[in-house]
């Protein structure tokens, strides 16, 4: 899998690529290794960079995060990339049957790690916080999700809604709870 060809077919012709993704190992080591490990380093850089080196303009006060401060939280943020997808695998296997899908914890991290595209490369636009808002264009990893459930997990089609909502709403928990650990354990960035 060359990482370019992937993201841009994932992205422009997700229909013909989750069945090609399919056919392919799910191999976790591999998956980490040559996609996520590249691709979750893009928000983690451009936040630090955005808040640490350019700064956050407020009525014509620059404020910058330190950049001790900023380097912590973008490798620690890096690193719950890694938590996050895995963690979000897992429920994926886990809630198959439930949606008369298949367990597969190699289907489930493919899906995971290939639904995340457009919300690590939309991570770009921390580079200027005050594009931030333009994150939102990461929900697009939905609508991948929503495709990939059935070719990846074999859950029926009809059901593939409900499944994706009940894993996003999963997700969003689990976002929160490590967002509440991460602040309690590092502290609000100061600026």
């Amino acid at each position: 899998m060359n990482l370019v060809d992937r993201v841009k077919n994932i992205l422009m012709t997700p229909k013909s690529e989750w069945p090609v993704i399919d056919t392919e190992t799910g191999d976790a080591a591999y998956l980490f290794t040559n996609y996520v490990a590249i691709l979750a380093a893009i928000p983690a850089i451009c936040s630090f960079i955005g808040t640490s080196i350019f700064g956050i303009s407020i009525g014509g006060l620059t404020l910058r995060v330190p950049i001790l401060t900023g380097i912590v939280h973008a490798i620690v943020s890096y690193i719950l990339s890694f938590v996050i997808v895995y963690v979000v695998a897992m429920i994926v296997d886990a809630l198959a049957p439930s949606f008369g899908g298949r367990k597969d914890m190699q289907s489930a991290l493919k899906v995971t790690v290939y639904s995340y595209t457009p919300g690590w490369l939309v991570g770009v636009f921390l580079l200027i916080p005050a594009l931030g808002v333009l994150g939102l264009l990461a929900l697009y990893g939905l609508y991948l999700m929503y495709l990939g459930l059935p070719v990846l997990m074999k859950a029926p089609p009809e059901r593939s809604l409900m499944y994706t909502i009940v894993v996003v709403v999963c997700t969003i928990v689990l976002v929160i709870v490590l967002g509440f650990i991460q602040a309690a354990i590092f502290g609000l960035p100061r600026m």
